[in-house]
């Protein structure tokens, strides 16, 4: 059980990526401490009785306290993320403590450690600005919503962007493959699907392969596995949290895993071929897609004929125009020749692409109406 004493505190800068201070001489809650402590990823700096290292305390991402070292402690300098860690939920008096130490929190162990873990992850992680989230669905099968997703991740990192690409797709092939990578090192989906919980972004992103100066998780060439929301929801969030922005290429069948993946995706794109059965069949996509996901927009890949451009399609299908996906001569043999989609900065898909950034991203201050 954790409980708040003081407004929420803003989340840790960038700069702050140390491990919290721990100030107790309970030896049973330091070992419980510190193995929460291995939990979360962070390395704490360990004060027995008080600190005595010279601006430890004023330098501390997080200060956890047992309760048994709070009376030595009042008087110390007033500070945010101080949290007060106690065992006995009957005793009120801790509350008390709680006021004179000035602590955020109260966390009582065992009932807490979840919430514990987490936040001792955030500052040993930095968290700072999630990332800019983007699906790509395709409106029909073959509309080109992974070539899509793979040039939209290899635009921003050649732009400086930290990013990553998600293949939310176990029956598209594996994005690694289209991106030249399926012998690249690192771990594929199945290494994630029993995910529970927090994964730790750091750890999540070293682990992937990385092409084209962007981080991949995609599926490996073994037998089909099923990816649990839950397994979904750990990894996306771990993956957002690294900042940047990341990509997700998904299905059309909506299971619980894709329904998950849409919860946290900020802006979605349907790829609508510019024919009357794919926008019909694209109807039907984002009426699905609809019910989960709040910003979803039109890409129609053309070239439109004089029946039907691009705003009379995005009209037909209820949603934004998000532009026009002209043809890219030469797309097919630029894969076969192992460069990826988007790789030429001077074609119509970069262009495209480029284009999308500048716009989601301008200023930094979320995606644009």
């Amino acid at each position: 059980m954790a409980a708040s004493i003081t407004p929420e505190r803003p989340a840790e800068t960038e700069e702050q990526r140390n491990g919290p201070l721990i100030v107790t001489e309970d030896e049973e809650l330091l070992d419980d401490l510190l193995r929460l402590c291995a939990a979360a990823g962070a390395e704490p700096e360990v004060a027995h009785g008080a600190p005595t290292r010279s601006g430890s305390w004023e330098g501390a991402p997080l200060i956890l306290v047992g309760d048994d070292a709070a009376a030595r402690l009042r008087g110390r300098t007033r500070r945010e993320g101080v949290l007060l860690i106690g065992r006995d939920l009957d005793d009120h008096g801790i509350w008390r403590r709680a006021v004179d130490l000035g602590a955020d929190h109260v966390a009582f162990l065992p009932d807490a450690e979840t919430w514990l873990v987490d936040r001792i992850a955030d500052v040993a992680e930095g968290v700072g600005r999630q990332a800019l989230t983007v699906g790509v669905i395709g409106g029909r099968g073959g509309a080109g919503a992974s070539t899509l997703a793979c040039a939209l991740a290899v635009t921003a990192a050649r732009a400086g962007r930290r990013t990553m690409l998600i293949d939310g797709d176990p029956l598209g092939g594996g994005l690694d493959v289209l991106l030249g990578g399926e012998g690249a090192e690192g771990l594929r989906w199945p290494a994630f699907a029993e995910s529970r919980g927090r994964v730790a972004g750091g750890a999540l992103e070293e682990s992937l392969p990385e092409l084209h100066s962007l981080r991949v998780l995609s599926w490996d060439r073994g037998d089909a596995v099923v990816i649990p929301a839950s397994a979904m929801r750990a990894v996306l969030a771990a993956a957002r949290r690294r900042g940047g922005v990341v990509v997700v290429d998904l299905p059309r069948r909506i299971d619980d895993a894709t329904a998950e993946a849409l919860a946290q995706i900020d802006l979605g794109l349907l790829v609508v071929p510019s024919e009357l059965r794919a926008v019909a069949a694209s109807h039907r996509v984002a009426s699905t897609v609809g019910m989960v996901l709040r910003d979803l927009r039109a890409v129609v890949r053309g070239p439109c004929g004089p029946e039907l451009d691009d705003e009379e399609i995005a009209g037909l299908l209820g949603l934004p125009l998000a532009g026009q996906l002209p043809p890219e001569p030469g797309l097919s043999a630029a894969l076969d020749d192992g460069e990826p989609p988007g790789g030429s900065a001077r074609g119509p898909l970069s262009r495209f692409c480029t284009e999308f950034w500048e716009r989601a991203l301008a200023g930094e201050g979320g995606v644009p109406a």
